[in-house]
């Protein structure tokens, strides 16, 4: 019986920059460009997702169903225990849809003006379904980002936010920071 999720070795042969230890990855997920991703130890990667482009995933992380980052040349990064909740869309780059040059990706890249910027979540960022992280953003550490919202700039850390685009609605406790003491000592991840 084969695995719904590719085997230890079948990673390794992916042709990844780096992969990591205790890695899920789907069968019915997409990688393109595998030499520009790296991934971490503890990651899931669940069916349908697509992954394209320079993109770094840390320690402790889940992408759900069908999320999709596009980290073109600019690059997206998730730091620890960051996650991004089933339908989110993280684009660290976009082509120009002032109508001053042409778009898509069978279009020579001569007629386009694509542009950009890294897109990074910070330690502990969760990302609620559905929402849509623009280029050139940064989701500091502790953000909580509720369901369908629109990050289009830089959010503080240790805010809760919502909306299109989002706005902060409230603080995120920091409690969490104590569970991840425990639980590093207790696996020895310290």
């Amino acid at each position: 019986m084969v695995s719904d999720f590719y085997t230890e070795t079948e990673l390794q042969e992916l042709g990844l920059k780096k992969i990591g230890k205790n890695v899920l990855i789907s069968r019915k997920a997409s990688l393109y460009g595998r030499a520009s991703i790296e991934i971490g130890d503890n990651v899931r990667i669940d069916d349908f997702c697509i992954l394209s482009g320079l993109i770094k995933i840390g320690n402790y992380i889940h992408i759900a169903a069908y999320s999709l980052l596009v980290g073109g040349s600019y690059g997206i990064e998730l730091e620890d225990f960051s996650g991004l909740s089933s339908r989110c869309a993280i684009y660290a780059q976009t082509d120009d849809y002032s109508g001053y040059s042409m778009t898509n990706s069978t279009v020579p890249d001569k007629y386009k003006k694509v542009t950009g910027g890294k897109v990074i979540l910070r330690r502990h960022v969760i990302i609620g379904t559905g929402t849509t992280i623009l280029p050139d953003t940064t989701i500091e550490e502790g953000c909580s980002v509720g369901a369908m919202s629109l990050v289009n700039r830089d959010l503080p850390s240790w805010g809760i936010y919502f909306g299109i685009p989002c706005r902060k609605i409230n603080n995120r406790s920091k409690a969490l920071l104590e569970y991840e003491k425990i639980f590093r000592e207790e696996t020895n991840n310290g």
